[in-house]
């Protein structure tokens, strides 16, 4: 990262988000107007202080002009209420008026075409010749309800109450939705930010922000592109050192078009847009009600950092209890049995028809609800307690309950039932007591996994890639042959073959195998040889190899690659290839010739060490199939690691090489074996390999 982009990452942004003065331009009498809704909503900020200056020189009861404004009191940042072919001249003159600050709440620019384009190219140009920083366009601005500020237009926001959680959202819509969910779930928020067409603020620069300040105690990010991939995982893995992290990604299905009509922006890719922040520590969720729960229970609790750690899950009713458990597993939770002792302990307190071994039934809530917390959470293979049951007043006291179940100090999370009121009062008070609280299973489960992959990834100490043990200086396009030529000094095995300048050379390679080969039509210009017709396997006689020469010459075949047939076994893709947004990123999956079509891969950013890859395959789907599935061959992830390891070495060592596939690479009982192997130049180079 330069000296710049870092600067930006922890620049002081107080004058944005805590200013003493705030200048309206584009201030307006008129009701329904933008620039008065933003007047009547900054009224607050006038009601503790601060300093509020309406501009509009088109009416005489405003200021004239920011620098009069500016005459009569501090203004850090001005609010841009006007057209934008007109933002750009107000951007300057708050600028030269000394304002530190903006923020440019209309549209019209790059999410509308060229024209827009244009006036977001010229704003870009004054925030870089007068250093102002600058929050949108586009943008519907941000709520700060500890300091009074309501920066936005819409309406109801400032109803949000003060919180621990932060927003920083790439859209307005977006940043609202989870500042009123956050708010009806009893958190509110510490700040709350849309991005919109990010010219100058961006993620990095308020998560960079957001690092040094004390009333936030979590984050929740929403992404729908990324301009600048490694700067975006540097603020990210800073923040998530100090205050856990929170991403929901959008982008999981194809929502391109309308994506570049919102922002101006594309979407950026999904898969490796996740797998980038979770390296950086953070958690991440597949929606925005599971985005609260997760936050929500990490702003007020924490597991210790352990890579891993046991659920206690204590159930009041059985039917919610299912759903937790079933959700808990599919998380991949560890849900242990209780030790006799605990077990022995509870039995003492429930009725016996009750299940009692993890989870506990405690079939109603009653008086013992509390005995029976504490016991679950005094159990040794217990690290946290996940909890449901329905708002029973008459038969115990929940808050009670809670504060005798936390004795031992274990962390829990509570799901109450109920609606009304009463219950949303205690939610809140378990809240200010330092419970996590949702209103039903799914959410205890989304807020427990929470806890445990925050624990998970505090606990892991990234070891640096060793480095130097690959080749430097490639370049040029590899055939197959010179590919696995390649893979074979990084300690990739190959199965024995032969290159052949013609069919004699094919014959004899034939009769020196002696036995089924498979012959492949040999050109570093084809990538996709099945589907040209230029591999076949299996081939046995001499009749067999000239059938099939004959096809691959049919094919364009001029060379041929004749190799031994490997073992049956499971077939994976492992490849590295060069990210616009983010860099060398490296990819495991189920491969061959359904690599595509299941889309059942894990992805890393590159160089990482073996120690990071070594879990990628514990995170596919299908990867039952990977520890001996029906008497097949079992992995080792340390063999598999290693190869990772060195694709991304291989290609954050040489910048001339943009993608590296083997696919497949097969397991084997014997181990991993590179079955086909493609490297892709750069397009600007054209040169031969240098191996």
């Amino acid at each position: 990262m330069s000296d710049t982009a870092t600067t930006a990452i922890s620049g002081d942004l107080s004058a944005l988000f805590a200013p003493r003065g705030i200048a309206v331009i584009g201030a307006s009498r008129h009701p329904h107007k933008l620039g008065a809704t933003l007047a009547r909503s900054l009224s607050g900020f006038a009601a503790v202080g601060g300093h509020l200056a309406l501009v509009n020189g088109r009416d005489d009861g405003m200021y004239g002009s920011i620098a009069q404004a500016a005459a009569d009191g501090p203004i850090d940042v001005a609010m841009i209420c006007v057209p934008a072919p007109a933002c750009p001249g107000a951007l300057a003159e708050a600028a030269a008026a000394g304002a530190r600050a903006a923020v440019i709440y209309s549209g019209g620019f790059a999410e509308t075409g060229e024209a827009g384009a244009a006036h977001q190219r010229a704003l870009a140009d004054i925030v870089s010749r007068t250093g102002i920083r600058l929050l949108g366009p586009n943008t519907s601005g941000f709520l700060a309800p500890h300091c009074g500020l309501t920066a936005t237009f819409v309406p109801g926001a400032a109803q949000v109450r003060p919180g621990k959680v932060a927003v920083v959202a790439a859209s307005g819509g977006v940043n609202h939705a989870l500042a009123f969910l956050l708010t009806e779930a009893g958190h509110g928020v510490s700040l709350a930010v849309g991005l919109g067409n990010a010219v100058d603020l961006g993620a990095p620069d308020v998560l960079g922000h957001l690092a040094d300040d004390p009333a936030t105690a979590a984050v929740a990010l929403h992404l729908e592109s990324v301009a600048d991939g490694p700067r975006l995982v540097d603020s990210v893995r800073r923040l998530a050192e100090r205050r856990p992290v929170v991403a929901l990604v959008v982008g999981r299905n194809d929502i391109g078009a309308f994506a570049a009509s919102h922002t101006g922006a594309l979407a950026t890719s999904w898969r490796i847009t996740r797998a980038a922040l979770a390296q950086a520590g953070a958690v991440l969720v597949d929606d925005e009600r599971e985005l609260v729960d997760a936050v929500g229970a990490l702003a007020v609790t924490r597991l210790r950092p352990r890579r891993t750690a046991g659920v206690g899950v204590v159930t009041a009713q059985a039917g919610p209890g299912l759903l937790l458990l079933d959700d808990l597993r599919g998380r991949r939770a560890n849900v242990p049995e209780l030790t006799t002792a605990t077990r022995d302990a509870l039995a003492e307190l429930l009725p016996p028809l009750t299940y009692q071994a993890n989870p506990v039934d405690t079939g109603r809530p009653g008086p013992e609800l509390g005995r029976v917390l504490a016991a679950v959470g005094a159990d040794p293979g217990v690290d946290v307690i996940a909890a449901y049951t329905l708002h029973e007043p008459d038969a115990v006291d929940i808050a009670a309950a809670v504060e005798e179940g936390r004795s031992h100090g274990t962390p829990m999370v509570l799901g109450l039932g109920g609606t009304g009121e009463e219950v949303a009062r205690k939610r809140r008070e378990l809240l200010e007591a330092g419970v996590a609280v949702t209103t039903d299973p799914r959410g205890v489960a989304a807020a427990t996994a929470a806890l445990l992959t925050d624990a998970r990834a505090r606990a892991h100490t990234a070891a640096p890639s060793p480095g130097g043990r690959v080749p430097a200086d490639v370049r040029g396009r590899h055939d197959e042959h010179q590919a696995k030529n390649l893979l074979a000094r990084m300690g990739v095995r190959t199965m024995p073959r032969r290159a052949c300048d013609d069919r004699a050379g094919a014959r004899a390679a034939l009769a020196e195998f002696s036995g089924p080969v498979a012959v492949k039509l040999l050109d570093a210009d084809v990538l996709h040889k099945t589907e040209l017709g230029g591999v076949y396997l299996n081939i046995a006689t001499s009749d067999d190899l000239e059938a099939a020469l004959v096809r691959l010459d049919a094919a364009g075949a001029r060379r041929y690659l004749v190799e031994k047939m490997a073992p049956a076994g499971v077939d994976l893709i492992v490849g590295a290839r060069r990210d616009q947004v983010f860099g060398p990123v490296v990819l495991v999956g189920l491969g061959g010739t359904v690599a595509e079509a299941l889309a059942d891969v894990t992805v890393r950013l590159a160089p990482l060490s073996p120690a990071e890859a070594v879990s990628m395959p514990s995170e596919l789907t299908g990867h039952a199939l990977l520890t001996g599935w029906r008497s097949g061959p079992v992995l080792d992830p340390g063999e598999l690691s290693r190869i990772v390891s060195a694709l991304g070495d291989l290609l954050s060592a040489n910048p001339l090489i943009d993608e590296i596939e083997i696919n497949p690479l097969r397991l084997t009982a014997d181990g991993l074996v590179a079955l086909d192997a493609v490297i892709i130049p750069r397009e600007a180079d054209d040169a031969q390999p240098h191996l």
